[in-house]
């Protein structure tokens, strides 16, 4: 089936739109329409040459979709076409130790792609076309094994509901999952984007008592304490260590998350 999609060729130049032959749902796999996909920075970093994938080019890019199954492969159990689905980067296998033992997003299966001796779920004139985290959302379709979509509530907007599969998951799951923050705790935020504000819903969810978010960019300010802080730290006016021990009495906070990916930040 030949579809549109945008192409990554070379580092540092646009994607191309294209078109491409995507195949047929094979066994646990979906075909799903593309209704909405965000722009991830992991997107951007591979554009910019940064990604620390093993990533062969052309490749489709694009991991924050979401969209209507059409089509499903003959052991697919989790949806049915017509259902709307979130494609979720953490695919899993179900059965190999990480993922018994609790940890999917280090699964070892490797179930969720094709293996590089079958035909590619995505190709050009006879080539294949490389998928990336067994996604590739910037284009009209997607093919998904079924442990890498999650089906979600009709009545939710599409165009909100792809953001789930990433940036949300990311900071949501940060505060509520992995930190063990629990109620009445303190937390400080360093970056507010996407993730870093989704951090701070997921502590404002999980009951912290004090929210510190803090970013360069006094513009922030609004949407984070809208979303759950309540403080906020411009940190191009003033040192963000010290207004975070003014702000708790000089204790600290609990949990310090950094949503930014930078180095010298984090140590």
């Amino acid at each position: 089936m030949e579809i549109n999609a945008a192409v990554f060729r070379k580092v540092h130049e646009p994607l191309t739109i294209e078109a491409v032959d995507i195949d047929k749902p094979w066994g646990r796999e979906v075909l799903v329409r593309t209704a909405a996909t965000g722009v991830c920075h992991s997107d951007l970093h591979v554009v910019d040459g940064q990604g620390r994938f093993p990533l062969d080019r052309p490749i489709v890019l694009g991991h924050e979709g979401a969209g209507v199954v059409e089509a499903i492969g003959d052991e697919v159990t989790a949806v049915t076409p017509g259902d709307h689905i979130v494609a979720c980067l953490s695919g899993f296998c179900g059965n190999c130790p990480q993922c018994l033992s609790g940890h999917p997003n280090l699964c070892t299966g490797g179930i969720v792609t094709r293996p590089d001796s079958a035909a590619p779920r995505l190709s050009q004139k006879g080539q294949p076309l490389r998928q990336f985290i067994g996604i590739s959302s910037y284009a009209e379709k997607m093919l998904l094994h079924e442990n890498s979509l999650v089906k979600i509530d009709p009545d939710l907007p599409l165009d909100q509901a792809a953001l789930v599969g990433c940036g949300v998951l990311t900071g949501v799951g940060a505060a509520l999952r992995s930190s063990g923050m629990e109620a009445g705790q303190t937390v400080a935020v360093f970056g507010c984007g996407g993730v870093g504000l989704s951090i701070v819903q997921g502590a404002r969810i999980g009951g912290a008592r004090q929210i510190i978010a803090i970013d360069q960019f006094g513009t922030k300010r609004q949407m984070a304490m809208r979303v759950g802080a309540t403080h906020f730290v411009n940190s191009s006016d003033d040192d963000p260590v010290k207004a975070v021990r003014a702000l708790t009495g000089g204790l600290g906070v609990d949990h310090a998350f950094e949503a930014v990916g930078n180095a010298k930040l984090v140590r």
